[in-house]
């Protein structure tokens, strides 16, 4: 019996690590698939935190290529069965139809669990904080960007947004018109499904001060490189986007950072296994920005680069 204890107080001191099936549990359930940039980098940043200090699993419903109703209600019911049979300690769930289809249908006020990240904007229709809820939302910085553009053009009264037809690009739409209407401004859009529908329609708004281009996810056909030899000698008008994914076909980037969205659930998700309950930790929203620019583009427009982003924009390397 004392040699048995000699050797855990060694294993104590020089600090042993447990074994992977030693470790608690933790589930991470992502909106969409691998290869999609935004869920990547949450991955990226969940991995970041817990890797060695969770079995760390994760399960992907796809729900940009298979998005009808009944695909997302069947991607949630195997995540649930999922969750049900493997039991883990707590769940990281990415984005809205995950938190829409899962957490709200299946783990209101349930005995384990949750942590969500990358809900855009506002939690409302969910019903969120639920006592086992908590997460962060994922806002961009609209008013900031939509000022810039502004100034970059000479204050127009009036944009142009384009992006795909999808529920998350029709609830940033939906932003994108309050802040027109706070600032006095005129908004036009198109919510398209195809690449040959996206590139008529970016043609179409270079009758505008500038362009906001939403998210291509949903586009079942896009092609960054195609789209963007589509554009080259149509490019007249200050072209701006929240989604880092889409500089290649944008000259400005006021970008979210998924990696912060990822990081903090993941430290949330080690505070509940600490035995900090969800409802202790307030829900937040993003709080971190990156700015980009994409020179090739603004030459192509024959447009002066300012010399204030030279000095604090990232480069993006285009896409040839």
């Amino acid at each position: 019996m004392r040699q048995c204890w000699f050797w855990l107080a060694c294993l104590a001191f020089f600090g042993a690590s447990p074994s992977w099936a030693e470790l608690p549990r933790c589930l991470f359930v992502s909106s969409y698939h691998p290869g999609y940039a935004w869920s990547d980098g949450v991955q990226r940043g969940i991995e970041l935190v817990l890797r060695g200090r969770c079995q760390l699993r994760q399960f992907d419903m796809d729900t940009e290529r298979h998005k009808t109703p009944a695909d997302m209600e069947a991607a949630a019911r195997r995540a649930r069965a999922l969750i049900e049979q493997w039991h883990p300690q707590v769940v990281i769930a990415s984005d809205d139809n995950a938190a829409r289809y899962l957490v709200k249908s299946y783990f209101r006020d349930a005995a384990i669990p949750f942590v969500f990240c990358g809900v855009n904007w506002s939690v409302a229709e969910y019903g969120f904080p639920y006592s086992n809820v908590t997460g962060m939302i994922e806002v961009a910085p609209v008013r900031a960007m939509i000022r810039e553009a502004q100034m970059l053009t000479g204050n127009g009264d009036r944009f142009y947004y384009l992006s795909a037809d999808t529920a998350t690009e029709r609830k940033n739409l939906a932003r994108f018109q309050k802040v027109a209407e706070a600032l006095g401004l005129g908004i036009e859009y198109r919510l398209v499904s195809s690449r040959d529908q996206w590139v008529t329609a970016y043609r179409q708004a270079q009758d505008y001060p500038y362009l906001v281009i939403g998210s291509h996810a949903g586009i079942a056909d896009w092609d960054f490189a195609a789209a963007r030899r589509a554009i080259v000698g149509h490019t007249r008008r200050l072209t701006v986007t929240n989604q880092e994914w889409m500089m290649p076909v944008s000259m400005l980037g006021f970008t979210k950072i998924p990696e912060e969205q990822g990081r903090w659930a993941a430290e949330a998700a080690l505070a509940i296994l600490d035995g900090v309950k969800p409802s202790e930790i307030p829900i937040i929203a993003n709080q971190r920005w990156d700015l980009w620019m994409n020179e090739s583009l603004w030459r192509e427009a024959g447009t002066e680069l300012p010399a204030w982003l030279r000095g604090k924009a990232k480069r993006f390397g285009i896409l040839q």
